[in-house]
């Protein structure tokens, strides 16, 4: 059965040509309509914005095909889960679910099981399905969820095991059935892929080369979802900052981002840069249009020099310095998030405290923060990996304290002040309390009268907490 097999190979995955990237568009086969009538799926995502756009496209072509979304596991006909590669704990947690999958399989042997994502697209997770997890039915990959109807076709009916993952650099799929789980902000893919190749990731094996969807193409999206009533897009892309290199497009991201404003839509926001390529026009379009959210995520990773050599991320911590000395000039009230890896292969204590060092001469927002853990197949997982797991929860306890200390200060500076709140609806630990985020992607909670879920409104800022503010309706 293996050789019918069409299975991951992170070598083909890693190769990158200069030739065109072909764009199709998509059609769904007649003869898939209806099989799935009177049928249940469920859909879990993991990890990042990328994966959860994916999923709404996962629904939108289930949903084509026939099927509705379930309530529960139990009651569903089709589990998919959408995974993520990026940490080890992402993966333990995708396995504990497959495992706890394995009573349904038994109680319900039609079930079908299938996992897809960036996980799917490594050699050693489905050696490892295949070896230890034969409750599940399906497998594919980032480079395939257009054929998603094709594949459960398949399942469901050869009653056989279904593998397929495309190693490749990729394609553009347009015109992909949706089901958007928000009803007032959007995720909007503008490109794929990464070129960047960190030593420590695995992103660029898993989503392929970078390559840009048309400026047209995407504001068509932008402007139907304005005139669905939308009040947020978020440009998404493994590294915004590449967008439109690949079509030799004047301008770049800082040309898409000035069209995007120029639609009107109310917010926007981007994600993810890399610092290494954040222009001066980026800056400058972002400082003129007032509808592109003060908010920036810029990923460091390390606050030394040899370190960020070492993970191959191609600037000096002065570099990073500058870019955002630039953005603070142009953009005097801007908000900072950053990623930060501790624990990286031959990390000392001088190293580490580099890191906390410039945590401090930031002081932001806020961060996500990470132990490193290797990815099988990049270059990374060959280093000795010396840092011990104590050492690295002790550092990451310690840049923590940073995180929570800047981000109250932060929110503390805001008591008082009055804010626009997009409103997302009902706290979900207090349902007569309203939940938002303000521009600079604060979150706010507060009391409000005939206040409902994409709204914008103003809240005067009257106490503030690590993580939220509290505020009430002006």
């Amino acid at each position: 059965m293996r050789k019918n097999y069409e299975l991951p190979s992170l070598n083909e995955a890693k190769l990158r040509s200069k030739g065109s990237v072909n764009t199709e568009q998509f059609i769904l086969d007649p003869q898939l309509v209806g099989i799935g009538l009177h049928k249940k799926y469920m859909l879990h995502t993991f990890g990042c914005q990328a994966n959860v756009r994916d999923s709404e496209v996962m629904a939108g072509i289930l949903e084509s095909l026939g099927f509705t979304m379930a309530n529960s596991d139990e009651d569903a006909d089709l589990i998919l889960l959408n995974t993520c590669a990026i940490r080890e704990n992402a993966e333990n947690k995708v396995f504990g679910q497959i495992g706890n999958l394995k009573h349904l399989k038994q109680k319900n042997p039609d079930l079908i099981i299938g996992i897809a994502g960036c996980m799917a697209q490594e050699e050693v997770v489905v050696n490892k399905i295949l070896q230890s997890y034969h409750q599940v039915d399906l497998v594919f990959g980032t480079h395939n969820i257009h054929r998603l109807g094709d594949l459960v076709y398949k399942a469901m009916f050869s009653k056989e095991k279904t593998i397929e993952v495309y190693s490749k650099e990729g394609d553009i799929i347009e015109n992909l059935p949706e089901r958007r789980f928000g009803e007032h902000k959007a995720w909007v893919n503008i490109m794929y892929g990464c070129d960047k190749f960190c030593t420590y990731c695995i992103v660029p094996f898993t989503r392929g080369k970078e390559r840009s969807r048309s400026v047209e193409d995407i504001l068509d999206e932008v402007n139907d979802l304005k005139s669905r009533g939308f009040k947020e897009v978020t440009l998404l892309g493994q590294n915004v900052n590449s967008y439109g290199k690949d079509l030799q497009l004047e301008g770049g991201f800082a040309y898409l981002l000035k069209e995007v404003a120029l639609t009107g839509i109310e917010r926007i926001r981007f994600t993810t840069s890399h610092p290494w390529d954040f222009t001066q026009d980026m800056v400058n379009t972002i400082a003129a249009y007032p509808n592109i959210m003060p908010y920036i995520h810029l990923p460091v990773q390390s606050g030394n020099n040899d370190i960020l050599k070492i993970m191959g991320r191609r600037y000096t911590v002065e570099e990073y310095k500058d870019t955002v000395r630039r953005l603070k000039e142009a953009i005097p009230h801007l908000t900072f998030s950053t990623d930060i890896i501790v624990g990286f292969p031959n990390e000392s204590d001088e190293q580490f405290n580099d890191t906390l060092a410039l945590y401090d001469e930031m002081k932001y927002d806020f961060a996500f923060t990470f132990i490193y853990s290797p990815r099988s197949g990049t270059p990374a997982a060959k280093f000795d990996d010396n840092v011990s797991l104590e050492v690295k929860k002790k550092r990451l306890a310690a840049l923590n304290e940073r995180v929570k200390k800047y981000a109250l200060e932060h929110n503390q500076a805001m008591v008082n002040q009055i804010v626009e709140v997009l409103v997302d609806g009902p706290s979900k630990k207090d349902p007569s309390i309203v939940s938002g985020y303000t521009p600079h992607q604060k979150l706010v909670n507060f009391k409000a009268k005939d206040v409902k879920s994409g709204d914008i409104v103003h809240v005067k800022v009257t106490d503030a907490k690590t993580w939220f503010l509290l505020g009430e309706q002006i």
